[in-house]
This record gives structure tokens, C-alpha cells and sequence, in this order.
């Protein structure tokens, strides 16, 4: 069994978190990843006040594990956030700025906090604020990331934030991932992609399709973000989505400095295609990971392969440093 102080802080019985999908977050996948010992998420940003609501009520009632609830400052809505501290979960975690009081607010309600970063100064602010936890988030990550590397940057965020716990975020999808963030120091692991794959997540078949077909390099920026997506102004973190290629990315990384006057228009395009639950043919939100996923699992079924794949890898290292050791003694 592998299990870190994380586990003992959030009450959960393996380091594995699912990262936030958003509008797209589904309680049955939340629940079932908590079920499965690990801390399942729900997605608040760009959700309505009664269908999140609606959504957090379900998801009490299909696990009485611990979850979190997610929110971004791209955009923060302050209503929503007011209702998700009305359900006491155990994690309230929080991405793309400075979370200023928010974790003052989550520990009033008796919520840990989980603040995203993607630079190492990012990490000391969301430390100075009072985050309990601090996922450092690699670029290689779906969604809105920074540049840095995974690998390069968990191991700054942990010399940076020590003592607190760091959870290790992008390019992670088995457990091979596992066992190199915890060799980096991290004390757990925060996956999207692999769980976007899953056979509960709500998108639709043809978006979880193009994550099994595509390889990692089909995974690019949205160069173009900024000028159709609401940012987090002045508080908010340099980031821009990762997604997977289509027509539509491929057309506005090439055109970005021609968008000018056609923002108000691509950005009633997205937001269109986002209520008709087709925002997927413009904007895949994938993680480089994609090229590692070639099945739609249930979420129990990929938390059991990372753990036994993570017990096998931590396995393999500790006896290469044992054979080296014998070695030394002969």
C-alpha cells in the first residue's frame, strides 16, 4: 500500500487526487474515485448556482468519503463559491491567481485549502496566504498551465513551501508517474487526463476517442487564449490551455495577431459551442498524457492500476539501490 502524510491530512486512503474538469465535472466520477480511496473533485467554474447545487447534493449521496470542490479566479464567481462552502467539504481548492482570503474563508468553514501554481514565487505567495496544500503544476498539464516542466518544477516547489504538503500535477497518468513525483518530494498526485478517459467522466464518447487516438505532441497551446477567455486580470497567473489540435486551434495559433476585431465573435463561438456541449471540437482541453491512454477505464479500475503500478516501480528502485549497496559490500 502506498500512502504519505497527504493521505492522513485529507483522510483518504491513497495519494491519488482527480483533477477538476469544470462545466464538464460529473458526481458520479468524483464519487467514484473518493470510493476508490482517493480524493475525487467537483468542478464549480462556469456552473450555475441550482445545478451546482443540485450536483453537490448528489455527490453527498454517493460517497460519504472526502472531496473537494474546485473554483478558478479565470473567472472567480463569488456566489458559487459561497454555495460550495455551504456543503463543509473536506478540500477547497482553487486555481490561476492569488487566492488573497479564500483560505481564510475555507478554513472558517471548516475546509481545508488546495491552491494550483505554476511557478515557484507562486508557490511561496499561495503559502504566505495560508494553503494547506500546494499542487505544483507542470505545463505539460491539460487546461490552463504554465511553461515550466513537471520534473523541474515539483522539486523547487517543495525545497520552496517545506513543510507543506506538495501534489505533483501534469504529465502524470500511471503509476509510473506516482512513483517519480514521489521520488521528487511530492506527497501525492493530481491527474486529469487519465480520468477525463474514464467510463464515468460526462464528456462525450468523441472527445474521450480523440484522447486514445492522439500522441502526445497532439497536445499544443491555445496560443490564442487570452484574447477570447476570461482571464483573472491582474491577480491571475500567465497560463494558457492545452488542448488537443483541431481546425479551429490550428487556424487562430496561426492567426493570433490578426484576431483583433473578431474577439467579440470567437469568443460568441466558444461560448456557444460550451451551452451546446460541443466546445470539444474547438477546445479538447487534453494534458501530453494523451499519448500514454489507449483505453476508457472505470475510475476504480485506473486507481487500482496506478497504485500496483506504483508499488512495482517504487519496487524496481529500491532494489537497484539495494543491488548497488551489496555490490559496494562485496
Amino acid at each position: 500500500m502506498i500512502r504519505t502524510p497527504l493521505c492522513d491530512l485529507f483522510g483518504i486512503e491513497a495519494p491519488v487526487i482527480q483533477a477538476s474538469f469544470g462545466p464538464w465535472s460529473a458526481p458520479g466520477l468524483a464519487a467514484a474515485v473518493s470510493n476508490a480511496g482517493g480524493l475525487g473533485t467537483f468542478g464549480a467554474v462556469l456552473w450555475q448556482p441550482e445545478p451546482l447545487r443540485q450536483a453537490l447534493e448528489r455527490l453527498r449521496a454517493l460517497t460519504d468519503r472526502p472531496f473537494a470542490v474546485n473554483h478558478s479566479l479565470r473567472p472567480f464567481n463569488e456566489e458559487l463559491f459561497a454555495l460550495a462552502l455551504e456543503f463543509r467539504p473536506r478540500v477547497i481548492s482553487l486555481a490561476h491567481g492569488d487566492p488573497g482570503d479564500l483560505p481564510r474563508r475555507a478554513h472558517d468553514a471548516g475546509a481545508l485549502f488546495m491552491h494550483m501554481v505554476t511557478t515557484v514565487r507562486q508557490a511561496y505567495q499561495a503559502a504566505e496566504r495560508g494553503a494547506d496544500v500546494i499542487i505544483a503544476q507542470g505545463g505539460e498539464a491539460a487546461g490552463f498551465g504554465g511553461a515550466v516542466s513537471t520534473m523541474v518544477l515539483v522539486p523547487q516547489v517543495v525545497d520552496a513551501v517545506r513543510p507543506l504538503p506538495v501534489v505533483a500535477s501534469g504529465g502524470i497518468a500511471d503509476g509510473r508517474g506516482l512513483a517519480a513525483a514521489l521520488a521528487l518530494g511530492a506527497q501525492g498526485i493530481n491527474i486529469g487526463t487519465r480520468f477525463l478517459a474514464s467510463a464515468e467522466a460526462s464528456v462525450g464518447d468523441d472527445w474521450k476517442l480523440a484522447i486514445l487516438a492522439a500522441e502526445s505532441e497532439d497536445a499544443v497551446k491555445a496560443e490564442f487564449a487570452d484574447e477570447i477567455l476570461p482571464t483573472a486580470g491582474e491577480s491571475g497567473y500567465r497560463t494558457l490551455p492545452r488542448v488537443l489540435r483541431t481546425p479551429f486551434v490550428e487556424e487562430w495559433n496561426r492567426r493570433r495577431h490578426e484576431i483583433g476585431a473578431e474577439a467579440p465573435r470567437l469568443r460568441a463561438e466558444v461560448l456557444g459551442a460550451l451551452h451546446e456541449g460541443r466546445l470539444h471540437e474547438l477546445l479538447p482541453f487534453t494534458g501530453q498524457t494523451a499519448g500514454m491512454i489507449r483505453e476508457v477505464l472505470p475510475a476504480a479500475e485506473i486507481m487500482r492500476r496506478i497504485l500496483a503500478e506504483a508499488e512495482v516501480a517504487l519496487g524496481a528502485v529500491a532494489g537497484a539501490v539495494h543491488k548497488e549497496a551489496s555490490g559496494k559490500r562485496r
